[in-house]
């Protein structure tokens, strides 16, 4: 009798550090919250096609998950684009509202050729952009992130770069972000949330 009275304990003590205290709610969003929340960046760059992609009125009113990366990435960008083309395969009425906007931190290898052949492994719908090297680092600026950097010399050089995917409401506010290591589950709870906002 000992031993279970220790074990209700136990799970009792538990259960009450899984659960938020009496009176208060829990997060709204599994992902990084943003308080407060950011604006959408203005910023334009060229698609795949060759076309001018003003990315706040070219995505205006719709879920928009904005990611920079490259394509000779060897870890953390095939992962965060096959995760979000996942999720969106499990949520067809998000999919049919959402935007994924691809820019590359390194035009100087990722012609848009290469760009929509990477993210055609993922999803055809995904949009690429590209641009010089200044009006990257100006569209960088305006989310909020820092520049990405050329790490290393000759063909196999490397990019730093910040690893999360930016996420704005129909309404243009970044309320949350998903770093490197966001869960499917995670993504799958917090998109039809967002698309609500």
């Amino acid at each position: 009798m000992p031993r279970i009275g220790f074990l209700v304990a136990i799970a009792v003590i538990a259960a009450a550090c899984a659960s938020p205290p009496a009176g208060t709610a829990a997060a709204p969003f599994q992902g990084m919250v943003v308080d407060p929340p950011q604006p959408k960046p203005d910023f334009v760059l060229t698609d795949t096609t060759g076309r001018r992609f003003d990315f706040r009125a070219d995505t205006d009113g719709r879920l928009t998950l904005l990611y920079f990366g490259y394509t000779y990435c060897p870890d953390i960008c095939p992962v965060q684009l096959a995760q979000i083309a996942a999720v969106l395969d499990q949520l067809p009425d998000v999919r049919r509202n959402t935007t994924v906007v691809f820019v590359t931190v390194d035009p100087e290898r990722d012609t848009p050729e290469v760009i929509r052949s990477f993210l055609d492994k993922f999803d055809t719908d995904f949009i690429g952009l590209t641009g010089t090297a200044s009006q990257i680092a100006a569209a960088q600026q305006a989310a909020g992130l820092p520049v990405a950097t050329k790490i290393g010399d000759g063909p196999d050089y490397t990019m730093g770069h910040s690893g999360q995917v930016l996420a704005y409401t129909p309404g243009g506010l970044m309320y949350t972000e998903y770093p490197f290591g966001t869960r499917q589950t995670q993504w799958a709870s917090d998109l039809p949330k967002l698309l609500e906002r």
